[in-house]
């Protein structure tokens, strides 16, 4: 599973605060990886200097082999709250995707006897 953070130029995009993300990220969707062909995470300060309650972003997209990609988005006033959050509402959305797909009925293929 490869994890890409981005980051627009208002948040520090550092190797640590990557590595973080990572750590967090990959802890909460761990029991998926095998399903999970790429994380993109996307950081924002929205209103830059300014601040405000709400104001960090974090926006997570799954990419899954075969299916159409998962995104979550979450907004607090850290950055860190932010990241959690979105970590959060992925594991439930990829919990409710790849969960009804698991309980779909496998199709079998019929076949006709020789004496038919």
């Amino acid at each position: 599973m490869q994890i890409l953070v981005n980051s627009n130029h208002t948040v520090s995009g550092s190797e640590s605060v990557s590595e973080r993300v990572e750590a967090l990220i990959s802890d909460s969707v761990d029991r998926f990886a095998d399903r999970i062909t790429r994380l993109e995470v996307h950081l924002n300060d929205e209103n830059a200097d300014k601040g405000g309650d709400r104001d960090k972003r974090c926006m997570i997209e799954a990419r899954l082999g075969g299916l159409r990609p998962i995104a979550v988005t979450n907004t607090a006033p850290s950055l860190a709250e932010a990241i959690q959050g979105a970590a959060e509402k992925l594991e439930r959305a990829l919990e409710h995707t790849l969960g009804k797909l698991d309980q779909r009925p496998v199709a079998t293929k019929i076949t006709s006897s020789p004496s038919d």
